[in-house]
């Protein structure tokens, strides 16, 4: 770099004593000049809803659509990631939200209106100069066929027991553990003989396999909870341990290679030709609903056994009550009192 007659400069600009030469000084302020960057923020996810919320309010919205933003915001968006300071959210931890938010049971319909809500708000964010780009911008949902998705179906008693008996040995004891105890798919795949205390019947969910097969967190902190086993899951996971192989990454449910099973193996090779090989299927002949409706399964059992929305909450690791609600507040209608919780849920689908 020539500063000046017969003098140069190394690429940093500094001369060879050491000195930085005004000429670079200048050329480095006019740069800076040109390309303003916005400034290191201590703003999280839930400071940007709030904004968000204030625009949207100014701009005189209708009642209605103010309500619908206000829940995606409250219920969906800081339950989940708000306090995430907007500078170091990632396009992955987007993508991740958007994932848990289907694998809790919302509906992909409010799923895509939540993802356009939080794109809004990460705007609102890029408008205040908080961060340089919106994260959630390319973020979509892949639309699902209708073999795949689970539009809140919830699996009759009927369906259950057929799954419970038709079950190929090599995923029983997977599908037994999620209809008895409501966790997650990523949660199964991802669970450790670490984390299940058969002496004390209990499992910890302190991780989960994510749609790449890798492990991390749960991604909320009710996420992070002991399940209680009931009797059926204690039994088959006891006689499951004495004939695994032990692997490892320590996991409860491997693939044959030792490693986290692919979700879409699970359901392509196993679950849905298991479905549609004992009628579980649609109108179209193809399979009724997808690995997540266990989930549901378990969820409308807990309810029917009369218990209380919290504790549903708690064991299902939803990040508000609101969710639990939003999701299954239809169900409580028909609640009864003082019944007997694991083991009269399994007489109605295990032989004795």
């Amino acid at each position: 770099m020539l500063l000046s007659s017969n003098i140069f400069s190394r690429k940093t600009g500094f001369l060879p004593d050491g000195r930085v030469h005004a000429s670079y000084n200048g050329s480095m302020s006019n740069q800076e000049e040109e390309v303003h960057m916005p400034r290191p923020t201590e703003k999280t996810v839930k400071d940007a809803c709030d904004s968000w919320l204030k625009t949207c309010e100014r701009n005189d919205l209708e009642r209605s659509t103010l309500k619908a933003y206000r829940s995606h915001a409250r219920v969906h968006i800081e339950p989940r990631i708000g306090r995430t300071l907007v500078a170091e959210l990632s396009r992955s931890q987007v993508r991740d939200f958007m994932h848990d938010l289907l694998d809790d049971g919302v509906s992909p319909a409010l799923v895509r209106k939540v993802m356009v809500s939080l794109r809004a708000v990460l705007a609102e964010a890029v408008e205040r100069e908080w961060i340089e780009h919106n994260v959630a911008t390319d973020v979509k949902m892949r639309r699902r066929r209708r073999s795949e998705s689970d539009e809140r179906v919830i699996p009759t008693k009927e369906e259950i027991r057929l799954i419970l008996e038709n079950a190929p040995a090599s995923h029983r004891v997977m599908f037994v553990t999620a209809i008895f105890t409501g966790m997650r798919i990523s949660e199964l795949r991802g669970l450790t003989w670490k984390h299940v205390d058969l002496e004390r019947g209990m499992i910890r969910i302190r991780q989960r396999a994510d749609e790449n097969c890798r492990l991390g967190a749960p991604k909320s902190k009710a996420g992070v909870r002991d399940i209680p086993m009931s009797p059926a899951v204690k039994r088959e996971l006891t006689a499951w341990q004495a004939r695994t192989p032990e692997t490892e990454l320590g996991l409860v449910f491997p693939n044959g290679a030792g490693k986290i099973q692919n979700y879409a193996n699970i359901y392509n090779r196993i679950f849905k030709p298991m479905l549609v090989a004992n009628g579980i299927v649609n109108d179209d002949g193809e399979a009724k609903f997808g690995i997540h409706a266990l989930r549901h399964a378990a969820a409308s059992l807990f309810i029917e056994q009369g218990w209380n929305p919290k504790k549903i909450q708690t064991l299902l690791g939803h990040a508000s009550i609101n969710m639990t609600m939003d999701v299954y507040g239809h169900l409580f209608e028909n609640a009864e009192e003082d019944i007997s919780m694991f083991e009269k849920l399994e007489s109605d689908l295990l032989a004795a």
